[in-house]
């Protein structure tokens, strides 16, 4: 039982930590051509420049638009925060991007009904605007740290034609990744070791219908999890027959889907401890507010 545990827990590392190297690698580059494509003053006034509100809106907009996991949000964040989008604006996009994309949508659809559905929407958008702004008021700006893959002015004077960006591009890529590649194989070995050893059946038993707490234990147990959107259709169908409620199962969702081990391991490098509490704060907050809104609304 504890090899067939421990094989199970290897080829999940293997898989999911090939996964987000390559992801990271590949959007990290992506963000590298957009920054030498596009004038940091476009990205800017695309996001509503100094206006915050509409900066925050269009960032959980833009967030809710890209099929990306948690993971996968992190270059793009530095991109935003590298090219002077106002912090509301990258944290908005933070909080919306791995809980709204069109791929957890079409789950939730197909899961759960239209109404689930958009209620999940509804709570997830308008949380991650106010939080997002909320924070920014707090002063948690400043609680981000410098990371040093970030080009100098004279690096982006330095060679227009293609290969060169190009070249500049893949160099940002892998600079970034070396600085976060031990934060994300750790937060990989901690999901592989969960998800080998921890049954599907505690984790019913523990979030039953019966729980009056079960909601929030469920938020809580979906971080270390690390639930994709591919896989969480047979899981969330096999849980709600086991008895786990709708709700339970929601906010496993939100919480493995918002605030992963692996993600929260890539963002200490980037948030200070207090923001990076803040953040997992928020999305336990809004997982279990759908949570409970979607058990009433299935009574």
């Amino acid at each position: 039982m504890f090899w067939d545990n421990l094989a199970v827990a290897l080829n999940f590392f293997i898989e999911i930590a090939v996964e987000l190297i390559v992801l990271f690698i590949g959007i990290t580059f992506l963000v590298g051509l957009i920054q030498e494509y596009v004038p940091e003053e476009t990205i800017k006034k695309a996001l509503g420049g100094r206006h915050k509100i509409l900066g925050s809106v269009l960032g959980a907009g833009f967030g809710a638009l890209t099929p990306f996991c948690s993971c996968s949000t992190i270059p793009l964040l530095l991109g935003m925060l590298n090219a002077g989008v106002s912090f509301a604006a990258a944290m908005a996009f933070l909080f919306a991007s791995p809980l709204l994309n069109p791929v957890i949508i079409s789950l939730f659809i197909v899961l759960m009904g239209w109404r689930i559905a958009a209620l999940y929407f509804a709570v997830t958008f308008v949380a991650a605007v106010a939080i997002a702004l909320l924070l920014d008021a707090l002063g948690f700006a400043a609680r981000v740290k410098s990371v040093a893959a970030v080009r100098s002015c004279c690096d982006c004077q330095q060679g227009t034609d293609t290969r060169s960006r190009i070249q500049r591009s893949a160099e940002f890529a892998f600079d970034l990744f070396r600085q976060l590649v031990p934060y994300l194989l750790v937060g990989a070995g901690i999901g592989a070791f969960i998800h080998g050893f921890v049954p599907t059946e505690l984790i019913s038993r523990i979030a039953g219908p019966g729980n009056p707490l079960a909601v929030p234990i469920a938020a809580i147990i979906g971080i270390p999890i690390y639930i994709r959107a591919e896989t969480m259709i047979p899981i969330g169908m096999a849980l709600i027959e086991k008895g786990m409620s709708v709700g339970a199962v929601l906010a496993l969702v939100i919480g493995g889907a918002g605030a992963s081990i692996p993600e929260l391991t890539l963002l200490s490098a980037i948030f200070e401890k207090k923001l990076l509490a803040a953040f997992v704060l928020t999305i336990l907050c809004i997982a279990v507010a759908a949570g409970y809104l979607a058990n009433l609304l299935v009574l």
